[in-house]
């Protein structure tokens, strides 16, 4: 059981990265672009939303690592604080002033991931 529920969360993990590395990509730099920020600001934006889709590709990948080699549970943890974390930003960013948030996929993704992972080394 555990194996497949580690599965499902890099499973999770890999298709929000896909989704969020691609289409997202489009949705957030079309908008970027079309904003009057200065180009540094526009760059930095950039590498910020990619660092978050490579987040997700090595969290699948390292939870799918723990999956096929169980006495390397540790190596989850990491993924599990950083998920656990950003869905609990997302919450409380989205309760306190920016509502828009709570609509978005990314606190639902990342604590899901979290449970999964917990669930599956636990």
């Amino acid at each position: 059981m555990a194996f497949w529920l580690l599965m499902s969360g890099a499973l999770l993990s890999l298709l929000g990265g896909v989704f969020h590395g691609v289409a997202g990509h489009r949705i957030y730099m079309g908008n970027i672009n079309g904003s009057n920020l200065e180009s540094i600001t526009k760059s930095l934006s950039l590498v910020s939303w990619h660092m978050f889709t490579i987040m997700l590709v090595v969290g699948a990948g390292t939870l799918s690592c723990v999956a096929y080699k169980p006495a390397m549970a540790l190596m989850a943890y990491p993924i599990i604080l950083v998920n656990a974390g950003g869905a609990l930003m997302f919450a409380a960013l989205g309760l306190v002033a920016h509502r828009q948030l709570l609509r978005l996929p990314g606190m639902y993704l990342m604590g899901c991931t979290a449970i999964l992972a917990w669930l599956g080394i636990a």
